[in-house]
């Protein structure tokens, strides 16, 4: 069950923490302190998701797999939320890094 949920809840936690991140960007009026207020907002859930699947997924993954999970949705998220969300083009040489980060990340994660 952890196999499935903790990569679950850590990409989760990568979109939320990719909103609070950037998704206040697309607000250009607003001032530093309701933009930090917002972030917050995610940044609360994204926490408690990160520590809860953290404690919850050290009995079937290693630290450094969770890191490694939770960095790669984590460059994803913001991928994504800044195409799709504040309309940002991403280039090819960006699209390539992202696979390039990717790869590394999945030599981490599994295991010969």
């Amino acid at each position: 069950m952890q196999y499935v949920f903790v990569p679950l809840m850590l990409a989760v936690a990568g979109f939320l923490m990719a909103c609070a991140w950037i998704a206040h960007l697309k607000f250009k009026t607003w001032g530093f302190w309701p933009a930090l207020a917002l972030s917050w907002l995610f940044v609360l859930p994204e926490y408690v998701l990160n520590v809860f699947s953290a404690r919850w997924g050290r009995v079937v993954f290693s630290g450094a797999q969770m890191a490694a999970m939770h960095l790669v949705a984590g460059v994803i998220c913001v991928a994504l939320v800044s195409h799709f969300y504040l309309g940002e083009s991403l280039s090819t040489s960006q699209l390539l890094g992202f696979a390039l980060m990717c790869v590394s990340i999945a030599l981490i994660i599994f295991k010969p």
